[in-house]
């Protein structure tokens, strides 16, 4: 199969993560025969710097013409001052032009990073392993907002398709799993999230799922409390931001935590769910497991590649096995961290 890939390193951490995925990513293709292309683009606060613009027109075109899309960060302080312009934009741009509305944030806690889970053993149990589905292109994020007078106004606004796409995807999701799919909403006080429950009711009708509607004061609450009640959680963009980033927090380090964002077709954006970290950028210490991961994810869902998937995540797992730990992993003073390289040479060497 021949792969073209988008490249988005943008800022921070960004290409220092990157570079260890596409290494993986090169090994993979040439263990089972497929070639992969690159294209490097600029993105984020990198390109205001060489354009002005978060998102070059060039971005969004080559990334519509790629198979799919590898982002590292965007952002950083450097461009905090800037009036009306963020790096962050960039994000929301590629989104909504790449037509990307489902957002796939998975929360595994790996058997050997249990020490780092705030929760205590018994309310981890055995294994942890949530997917949160999130609604990516409406609500809040994109509805009207602005300034009158001395008041400012952000508009939560759904249509009964953007609801209803992104339920399917999560209903197919469950039904790989184990059967079970809670919504997250706020029913009681919302208008919009009412339409969530009609819609869900009219898509759920013969799913054969187990299905749970939830409060999202109380979904936050029942994270920390039970996270073995949750398999497949599905919401809107603003809730579906909060609770994953909440979720990330039981998997010990948000640098584990890759994600997929998906649309219609097999085209996806992949990356860390984590920022740019600038505090760090260019030491070299940066944890790239969750890039590596998401290159993972990218076989699955762009290219229906599970053979290639399972050999990455498998490579993770027993590179974490074998006690390799960046800077943001490590469990005692005495345990020696890792460079960014060296653990993406170890997940190499595992493949």
């Amino acid at each position: 199969m021949n792969m073209n890939i988008a490249l988005v390193p943008g800022d921070g951490i960004g290409p220092e993560i990157v570079e260890q995925a596409v290494r993986v990513l090169d090994k993979v293709a040439d263990q089972f025969g497929h070639k992969v292309t690159y294209t490097n683009l600029l993105a984020g606060g990198c390109a205001i710097d060489a354009t002005g613009k978060p998102l070059p027109e060039e971005t969004l075109e080559k990334a519509k013409a790629a198979d799919s899309v590898l982002l590292g960060a965007v952002g950083g302080p450097k461009w905090e001052h800037l009036d009306g312009i963020r790096p962050e934009q960039a994000l929301l741009g590629l989104r909504a032009g790449l037509g990307l509305y489902a957002n796939l944030r998975p929360a595994l806690l790996y058997q050997e990073l249990k020490f780092a889970c705030p929760l205590k053993p018994e309310i981890i149990g055995d294994h942890l392993d949530i997917m949160i589905v999130r609604e990516l292109t409406g609500g809040i994020y994109f509805g009207d907002s602005g300034r009158e007078g001395d008041s400012a106004y952000d508009t939560e606004r759904y249509s009964k398709a953007e609801v209803e796409r992104v339920l399917k995807v999560a209903v197919k999701i469950a039904q790989g799993r184990k059967k079970k799919l809670t919504i997250v909403d706020k029913a009681n006080v919302l208008e919009s999230s009412r339409l969530w429950r009609e819609v869900a009711a009219e898509v759920l009708e013969g799913s054969g799922l187990d299905v749970n509607y939830m409060y999202v004061d109380n979904a936050t609450m029942q994270l920390v409390r039970n996270p073995q009640q949750f398999d497949v959680i599905v919401t809107s963009n603003m809730f579906g931001d909060i609770i994953s980033d909440e979720a990330s927090m039981l998997t010990g380090s948000i640098g584990m935590l890759p994600s997929a964002s998906l649309g219609d077709g097999k085209k996806g954006m992949y990356e860390p769910i984590h920022g740019s970290a600038p505090d760090i950028a260019g030491k070299g210490i940066a944890n790239p497991l969750a890039t590596i991961l998401s290159v993972a994810m990218m076989l699955r869902h762009s290219f229906e590649l599970e053979k290639e998937a399972r050999a990455i995540e498998t490579a993770v797992q027993k590179t974490l096995q074998d006690g390799f730990r960046t800077a943001d992993l490590v469990e005692n003073a005495e345990m020696k961290a890792v460079s960014t390289k060296e653990m993406g040479d170890a997940v190499l060497a595992r493949l």
